[in-house]
């Protein structure tokens, strides 16, 4: 598929997703959402792909938010059709996603993209960067995943005031309160989330799969995280990548994945 809105490079079993959209500090439209899941499904598939990184172009947004114009008029119906379509098309889709996949944070991560960002697996930001879910200063709520990915990250009571305030935080903010992994200059930020990236692409992607299917379980009420747990750590014992790690780790070399 040819894409209007996104960019993809790839390097090293390393995929970059970047949102581009740099006019309108890349605001996730639903064509921009679309194409993101149609991208995310097709890396899914490629066996050469061991890790993602997600970006926004240019130096002021990862996400600036939602296309508000595109939704200023929709009823009800009409808005929640808007958030089930674009949880199950992009941001569950991530979460669950058994590629890992790291946001890099370059500047406004706002609405939409905030959320987008905490669905990835892990998140790293620049200096300059500023996260925030304004959605109430507009009468809404956030529609992706926000209410929930939130408090997960950084606590009810951090979550409920950042919502309910529409306050931004900074980096250091963000640092500090568990929002994000790393802090980075801008120009570091991308060399960071590739080395991170590239340690990820050294381990075994059957388990890497399976650890997110065991800590993703922890957050759905209709799982027991535990016996997933059990039940993961069992089926690592007849992969193909089990039988290289432990060989590999007696032998006194480095294991070597498929």
């Amino acid at each position: 598929m040819k894409f209007e809105n996104i960019l993809i490079e790839k390097s090293e079993q390393i995929a970059t997703i970047i949102i581009n959209r740099p006019t309108k500090l890349n605001a996730l439209n639903k064509k921009t959402i679309y194409e993101l899941g149609v991208a995310f499904d097709e890396l899914k598939n490629d066996d050469n792909t061991k890790a993602i990184v997600i970006t926004g172009s240019g130096s002021k947004a990862f996400v600036a938010g939602a296309d508000i114009a595109e939704f200023s008029d929709f009823d009800v119906q009409q808005g929640a059709e808007l958030a089930a379509e674009g949880q199950d098309t992009l941001f569950d889709f991530v979460q669950n996603l058994e590629t890992p996949v790291i946001a890099a944070i370059n500047g406004f991560a706002l609405g939409g993209g905030l959320e987008l960002a905490m669905a990835a697996h892990f998140r790293v930001a620049s200096s300059t960067a500023k996260m925030g879910l304004p959605e109430v200063s507009l009468g809404l709520i956030p529609g992706y995943g926000g209410t929930q990915r939130l408090p997960q990250l950084v606590g009810k009571g951090k979550a409920l005031e950042m919502i309910l305030t529409a306050n931004m935080l900074s980096a250091e903010e963000a640092l500090k309160n568990g929002l994000v992994n790393y802090v980075t200059e801008p120009e570091d930020l991308l060399p960071l989330c590739y080395k991170l990236a590239k340690k990820i692409t050294t381990n075994s992607s059957s388990a890497i799969a399976a650890a997110i299917r065991a800590v993703n379980a922890n957050y759905d009420t209709d799982k027991n995280g535990y016996l997933v747990e059990i039940n993961e750590f069992g089926n690592c014992f007849g992969t193909a990548d089990f039988e290289e790690g432990t060989t590999a780790f007696l032998e006194k070399r480095r294991a070597e994945f498929e």
